[in-house]
């Protein structure tokens, strides 16, 4: 059987993103694969690769052929110099810069202005709910919640005949 690495496109119509996968050569681009080994995101910027080098280098030692596009791909990793026994150089592939976390840089604003940043950010008005919740008495608890001796309300007298 012979077996590819190849792209498997995902992803919507104008944002592609492709995995890495190993295939059967006569299966579909989307279709049945063996192992997935990694991800390329074209569109972010730089473009995210992401491959698992141990298993490239086991699928290429055991005769899987790279398509065009991948083989591109591996020769930016090293892998594919590292397959062929080329000299490459470790670490020259861009990467993003790490996300800078939301909750830390709200936290040390709200230190930097003297704030308590130990507690959850709240807002005035959920604030307030809280504090102004009805608290239901004993009295209304035991009694069901109407007070003893009738009510003045209309249309609570139900046993009244109408007049005519």
């Amino acid at each position: 059987m012979a077996v590819k690495i190849k792209l498997m496109r995902m992803g919507k119509i104008r944002a592609p993103y492709y995995r890495i996968v190993v295939a059967d050569a006569r299966a579909k681009r989307d279709g049945r694969f063996i192992e997935a080994i990694g991800k390329y995101h074209p569109t972010e910027e730089p473009s995210l690769i992401e491959v698992d080098s141990e298993r490239a280098q086991y699928w290429l030692g055991v005769g899987a052929q790279p398509t065009e596009p991948v083989a591109a791909i591996l020769s930016k990793t090293g892998d594919w110099q590292k397959f062929k026994g080329l000299p490459y150089e470790e670490g020259t592939l861009k990467t993003a810069a790490p996300r800078v976390d939301k909750k830390a840089v709200f936290n040390e604003a709200a230190r930097a202005t003297g704030g308590d940043a130990g507690g959850a950010a709240t807002t005035p008005k959920a604030k307030k709910a809280k504090d102004e919740a009805p608290q239901a008495t004993d009295s209304e608890v035991a009694g069901g919640g109407a007070a003893v001796g009738g009510s003045d309300a209309p249309g609570e007298a139900v046993d009244q005949p109408a007049e005519a």
